[in-house]
């Protein structure tokens, strides 16, 4: 798919303060906004877990996150690639140990002129290089439909 005209927008009003697993996911969400599949893709460490949203889901029927590389790729296929447009709307973040958690908004629109919003929280884990192993985000697949709208 490709991107709508407009970019992708990142506001971000909670805290910025460095930090291993909150940078990378400033990397992430950067990579997804310009879609930037392969730099995305080596964010991940080879063995990493992402699972959007945890448990069982239409993008992962069995509820056991995308694990690898491979299956990484289809998630972006999937997921990532069907928006024309992103835009991120990010109100705390909490850094701990080797995690951090952010708490927001993805406005989603989708071709023919739809948008949704996730109202979620996002948890990603890093390794001692800054790699993700972990990203698990919690969210309702029927409170994001139930916002589901043309857009103005």
């Amino acid at each position: 798919m490709s991107r709508s005209s407009e970019p992708s927008t990142l506001s971000w009003t909670a805290p910025e303060a460095a930090h291993p697993a909150r940078d990378a996911s400033r990397r992430m969400i950067d990579t997804v906004m310009r879609d930037a599949k392969d730099e995305w893709l080596d964010l991940f460490s080879a063995d990493a877990v992402l699972e959007d949203p945890v448990g069982r889901s239409h993008f992962d029927p069995e509820g056991g996150g995308h694990r690898g590389r491979d299956a990484l790729f289809g998630f972006w296929d999937r997921a990532i690639d069907l928006a024309e447009r992103f835009d991120f709307d990010i109100r705390d973040s909490f850094a701990c140990g080797s995690e951090c958690v952010n708490v927001g908004t993805i406005t989603t629109s989708l071709p023919g002129g739809a948008k949704m919003d996730v109202e979620a929280v996002f948890c990603i884990g890093v390794d001692d290089t800054g790699q993700i192993t972990s990203y698990r985000v919690f969210w309702e697949s029927d409170r994001a439909m139930a916002t589901l709208r043309q857009s103005e």
